[in-house]
């Protein structure tokens, strides 16, 4: 047996290297015989000496790319410690714990497979619930993210802001639009301190993610949600773990960003890769944030409206779709007046 420590230079490596909820490390471990885990700021890895040493090369490798100033995506990161570029490393199968999902044929299990990878985007046989727009509003935002690069949706809790961003993210991965779906949010709690949550990152960001979650749940089915996060098609992660990467060929979606500040925001936005589209949703009346911190959520819309490429749907209490007692609830904290 052999144990092997590997310096890292700051907290970023340790995220690019392990991924988002330690899925790279996962898959190290299902790909070799070795245990890696982070100890004092280093990472260790334990196990076989031969298997120790091939991950360690892989290990190296990437944090040499990194060190150099190059910037990687989820994908290309993947790639590297699973040495998926090398013949032995392809299959022409689905990817472990993937067989079996009704909705796919053999061909799109193959593109889940290698849709990290390079090469243009592959179409997914995804049996989406069909939605329509309610509304003007709902269309034009539709619309809008359809045609610009950037999409900011702001508008009162209930209007749909969320869930129809996921349903343009849902199409744009089943027409091959873009080879993946990335959803973050800042973990900020809503006026309660809930102390600390058990488990690991996933279980602890869970919570927070449960309305896109019941979204792509609604869209998708469980199954298959399920299914494309393990296969890395989906991914979900906290607004920290945005910092660093570049994400191209990807749907993005930044939901609750009435909670981000101005300095988060710019980070968020200059992750835009090619061939990216971003959508960015929140409620500017309902920030969770100190009152002496500047929303990054109005001072971006203040700063990029009017640019080529960026498109903007404000919606109202009007456009509410919830429970008809949501609208006056919203009107009524507004200060607006009663309706019927």
């Amino acid at each position: 047996m052999a144990e092997v420590t590997i310096p890292l230079r700051s907290h970023d490596e340790a995220v690019q290297v392990l991924g988002p909820y330690d899925r790279n490390a996962k898959l190290l471990r299902q790909a070799l015989d070795i245990e890696i885990y982070t100890r004092g700021g280093n990472l260790r890895l334990k196990g076989p000496d031969s298997d120790v040493g091939e991950a360690q090369r892989r290990v190296e490798h990437l944090l040499g790319k990194l060190r150099k100033g190059r910037a990687l995506d989820a994908g290309q990161i993947e790639k590297i410690l699973l040495r998926a570029d090398e013949p032995a490393a392809r299959s022409d199968g689905p990817p472990q714990d993937v067989g079996g999902l009704s909705s796919y044929g053999a061909e799109s299990l193959r593109a889940v497979a290698q849709v990290a990878g390079g090469g243009s985007p592959k179409k997914h046989v995804l049996r989406a619930r069909a939605v329509e727009p309610r509304g003007q509003n709902q269309r034009r935002y539709l619309e809008a993210i359809e045609e610009n690069a950037l999409t900011f949706g702001s508008g009162p809790a209930g209007t749909g802001k969320t869930f129809l961003a996921v349903v343009a993210a849902v199409r744009a991965l089943r027409d091959g639009a873009c080879r993946r779906l990335i959803i973050t949010r800042p973990v900020v709690e809503a006026g309660e301190r809930l102390g600390f949550l058990p488990g690991d990152v996933q279980a602890k960001l869970n919570p927070y993610m449960r309305p896109v979650y019941d979204a792509l749940f609604d869209l998708v089915g469980f199954e298959d949600v399920a299914r494309l996060e393990q296969a890395g098609v989906i991914e979900i992660a906290p607004l920290a773990y945005m910092r660093g990467r570049t994400l191209a060929n990807a749907f993005v979606i930044l939901d609750e960003a009435q909670n981000t500040t101005v300095s988060q925001m710019k980070m968020f936005l200059t992750r835009m890769g090619e061939g990216s589209t971003v959508v960015v949703t929140g409620d500017p009346n309902q920030s969770d944030l100190p009152d002496s911190t500047k929303n990054g959520l109005i001072d971006a819309i203040r700063l990029l409206r009017g640019f080529a490429g960026i498109g903007f749907a404000e919606f109202t209490a009007s456009d509410i779709v919830r429970h008809p007692l949501v609208e006056q609830i919203v009107r009524a904290y507004e200060g607006g007046p009663k309706r019927g």
